[in-house]
């Protein structure tokens, strides 16, 4: 059953238990007709692998909103520890006076969307679907190409702050995890 009553929680209050929710910092690209722009982003989530589909929200009052719709494309870059100041850079407004993207080595892949050469991964995109949600719009993007890198230390921001998130195990070496078959008891 859906309420379509007016009660929501303060936002405040939702602002503080969202800054409890931990998550990949990401850098949101796109290029195209329409020109070239990115913003730091947390809300992003797979959604399918079948046809692979990723989700990211976009704020519609931000001045990127229009560039990229008209350009269809989406590039994610999930950054590493090393991306802080970068990730700061494109989280700050901008009245086009500087260039985010002349710090950092960036590529191409099959879209055109802007991909960091050293991200943890980036995830190349066309924009198949939008759904609007309040002040935001979830862009619902197919995967045409991706990039994975090997570091170990990803980049999270998690109550109001960067942080770091390192892999523990390898995740190639499960043998780790599993007792030895005569340490097996039955």
């Amino acid at each position: 059953m859906v309420d379509n009553g007016s009660a929501h929680v303060p936002q405040p209050d939702f602002r503080l238990a969202m800054s409890r929710l931990g998550a990949a910092v990401n850098i949101i690209t796109t290029d195209g007709p329409a020109g070239r722009h990115g913003f730091t982003a947390t809300a992003v989530c797979s959604v399918t692998d079948t046809p692979p589909t990723i989700a990211a929200c976009l704020n519609r009052g931000s001045g990127s909103y229009a560039t990229f719709l008209k350009n269809g494309t989406l590039g994610i870059n999930v950054l590493a520890k090393h991306h802080e100041l970068l990730s700061a850079r494109f989280a700050r407004s901008t009245d086009g006076k500087i260039d985010r993207f002349e710090v950092g080595a960036w590529k191409t892949l099959i879209t055109g969307a802007p991909i960091l050469e050293d991200a943890l991964v980036g995830i190349d995109c066309k924009i198949r679907s939008k759904a609007d949600v309040g002040t935001h719009v979830v862009l619902f993007a197919e995967v045409f190409a991706l990039s994975v890198n090997q570091d170990a230390q990803a980049l999270m921001y998690y109550d109001r702050g960067y942080h770091t998130l390192e892999r523990v195990i390898d995740p190639h070496d499960i043998r780790v995890l599993l007792p030895a078959p005569e340490d097996i008891m039955f």
